[in-house]
């Protein structure tokens, strides 16, 4: 089947509600591992003492993320969208297994062998993250405003789902002999599993969606070449692009450097988001050590 994008009115098509449906559990996806791992800090702090885990942890995840980006984004016109995608929704889901597995194969035991398996998986995340974030955001950037909004309502709704589940291992464990590894245990069990879904999600059903494959086809008709593969995924195949040799300059691009110049001003304010959030948490959560009334809650 061949369509370059004749589906007409993008608000008539079938999948739009279901579509941004998947967007927000697919931004939850890009978080929910990370920020697993961040809410069972209690837990690392009582199995790693002497390692400053909740510093640590944090320490070895951005400069994997922040590194995979770099490089991503200098390679992003060549870079196949949906394979990046995937690779990162599988990163994290092999990772959260592998804690998971970790933490069962050691019966839960402390150490720094363990806790250096601990820091390669958060590293990992890092460029899970970097994958999926920046190739979701492109991704969504070429279809409805609603799309992205939803993917970063995930985003932001990633970190209260987390919260609230850490909450309710808490109750349910709390009396409970070694409570805090039961409450770990489930966190990344679900969190695996959350993962499994997103990977299914993306490969399977957000493709098919007749409204994804609308935009995906109006992309490529005006010459985006990352979009190849999810057509295919969605059973189209896109015609060549021809405009290029009717105006040249249509496909002419900015460089990364002039983007960032003209964007100046929004990187300006998410360098001082990102430095605000992460001054918090972890930041000063980790370090605050006084007693409250509240106790371990």
């Amino acid at each position: 089947m061949t369509n370059n994008g004749g589906y007409g009115d993008p608000a008539k098509l079938e999948g739009n509600y279901v579509a941004i449906l998947v967007c927000w559990l697919l931004g939850n996806g890009c978080l929910f591992s990370w920020n697993s791992m961040l809410t069972i800090e209690d837990y690392y702090g009582n199995l790693f003492p002497h390692y400053h885990s909740p510093r640590v942890l944090t320490l070895v995840y951005q400069p994997f993320a922040l590194g995979t980006l770099a490089i991503l984004a200098y390679h992003e016109a060549k870079i196949n969208t949906r394979k990046r995608n995937l690779f990162g929704y599988s990163l994290f889901l092999i990772s959260s297994l592998g804690i998971l597995i970790l933490d069962l194969s050691t019966s839960g035991k402390g150490g720094l062998g363990t806790f250096i398996g601990i820091c390669i998986f958060s590293g990992l995340f890092g460029v899970a993250d970097a994958n999926v974030q920046g190739g979701m955001i492109g991704d969504l950037s070429l279809m409805s405003p609603a799309f992205i909004q939803s993917f970063l309502a995930g985003l932001a709704a990633s970190g209260a789902l987390t919260s609230a589940l850490r909450l309710i291992t808490k109750a349910a464990f709390d009396n409970s002999t070694d409570g805090l590894r039961k409450g770990a245990i489930t966190f990344f069990a679900i969190s695996a599993f959350f993962e499994f879904l997103c990977v299914i999600l993306y490969a399977l059903v957000f493709p098919k969606l007749p409204v994804v494959k609308h935009y995906r086809s109006k992309a490529a008709s005006e010459g985006s070449k990352t979009v190849t593969a999810d057509l295919a995924a969605g059973g189209i195949q896109a015609l060549p692009y021809e405009g290029a040799e009717e105006d040249p300059k249509r496909l002419e691009r900015l460089s990364n450097k002039q983007l960032l110049l003209e964007n100046k001003a929004y990187a300006a304010t998410m360098f001082m988001i990102y430095a605000l959030t992460l001054s918090i948490f972890p930041g000063f959560l980790s370090e605050d050590t006084g007693k409250h009334s509240l106790g371990s809650w």
